[in-house]
């Protein structure tokens, strides 16, 4: 969960991460079963990657990507607009005192993946990962 900024360097809490992933599974469910009706988003099929909570629990941001990555702008034009639905949906069965407010945001997580792939894959970058230590040591720190 490197997303989370406004922890001041700690990590999330147990609690942040239980809370995030019960909303990422139970939203998960709702826009499989297209529970919303909405024809534009019961077109879409939307991979909910993650979802972070805030200390307070009041702000879940849910990284969410259209299959495909196609649309992105009108995936998040969707849930968006049909937030107040899809935060009535998600916490109906949550024993929490505030329903988290639900905001939308590209999950860039498979791009970044993608990049590094292609990084990894590039013939000088494998040549220099592949090619012999140049101090004389081997990868135990030994002399080779």
């Amino acid at each position: 969960m490197a997303r989370s900024q406004s922890d001041g360097g700690r990590g999330p809490s147990q609690r942040q991460l239980r809370v995030g992933e019960l909303i990422r599974r139970t939203l998960s469910d709702v826009l499989i079963r297209g529970e919303i009706h909405d024809p534009d988003l019961q077109a879409m099929s939307i991979t909910v990657g993650e979802v972070t909570v805030t200390r307070d629990l009041k702000i879940a941001t849910c990284w969410v990507l259209p299959l495909g990555g196609k649309g992105k702008d009108d995936t998040i034009a969707a849930l968006t607009r049909n937030k107040g639905a899809l935060r009535r949906a998600v916490t109906k069965d949550m024993a929490l005192k505030v329903a988290p407010d639900l905001r939308f945001r590209i999950d860039e997580t498979f791009d970044r993946m993608d990049a590094t792939r292609a990084l990894f894959a590039d013939e000088r970058v494998r040549r220099d990962v592949e090619a012999p230590d140049r101090d004389g040591k081997d990868e135990g720190g030994g002399p080779a």
